[in-house]
């Protein structure tokens, strides 16, 4: 087992991507190749940097890392909100990855955070 697959932000994130890889499924055809790709991206990009960050020795890298999972996060949310407002996406359905994607939010601050005090200690 390697050191990222205990981290509860690395779980989480992934339970995030079934459940927008699920969403994504209710999406019309016209879209597999565009927006549906677009978020595919960015949503495996989530736990693949949570991961490739715990394998960095840096603290500096690891933040990075988090980073960017964070700002995969934040497209990934206004990707959504795009094809809700586009009927491609029930309100249900985005409420209920919204729940998650905001555990998922809570999680890589925290860690950040934690990363960032070791920086300045």
């Amino acid at each position: 087992m390697y050191s990222f697959e205990n981290l509860e932000v690395w779980k989480e994130s992934k339970t995030l991507v079934l459940l927008v890889y699920d969403a994504l499924k209710l999406f019309p055809s016209s879209e597999r190749y565009a927006l549906c790709d677009q978020i595919r991206r960015a949503i495996i990009s989530i736990p693949s940097n949570i991961a490739e960050g715990s394998g960095r020795k840096s603290i500096k890298e690891k933040v990075h890392f988090i980073e960017i999972a964070y700002g995969s996060l934040m497209e990934v949310y206004c990707q959504l909100l795009i094809a809700s407002e586009l009927n491609f996406l029930p309100m249900e359905k985005l409420d209920t990855i919204k729940k998650c994607l905001n555990r998922v939010s809570y999680l890589l601050t925290g860690l950040r955070s934690s990363f960032t005090k070791k920086l300045t200690t």
